[in-house]
């Protein structure tokens, strides 16, 4: 198991950037498949994005080509890089940790975008 730690959220306008950060403890973090969840107001929580621990990548039709998920297992962290963010993305973020353990959840960061 591990506990994971998201950082990076706030407000920003239509057409921005930001980037959301998960920060990870234990050792077994390398063999974790990892992921990223948003709950949108008025809408079932929904997958963001997924990256395993062998690095291959997939995302929700509704950003993909905007966002990006990449892990570095030397830092035990995860990121989704995102971009041309639309009001539609606001929500709360939350990073997962998936292995033979169960499933790991952060407490989320808040992502608001203005229009």
């Amino acid at each position: 198991q591990v506990q994971l730690v998201e950082s990076g959220g706030g407000l920003v306008q239509a057409g921005g950037s930001l980037r959301l950060s998960c920060a990870a403890s234990g050792s077994r973090f390398s063999i974790a498949d990892m992921g990223w969840y948003r709950q949108v107001p008025g809408k079932q929580r929904e997958l963001v994005a997924t990256i395993t621990s062998g690095g291959s990548a997939t995302y929700a039709d509704a950003v993909k080509g905007r966002f990006t998920i990449s892990r570095d297992n030397a830092k035990n962290t995860v990121l989704l890089q995102m971009n041309s963010l639309k009001p539609g993305d606001t929500g709360v973020y939350y990073c997962t940790a998936e292995a033979d353990w169960g499933t790991n959840w952060g407490r989320g960061t808040q992502v608001t975008v203005s229009s």
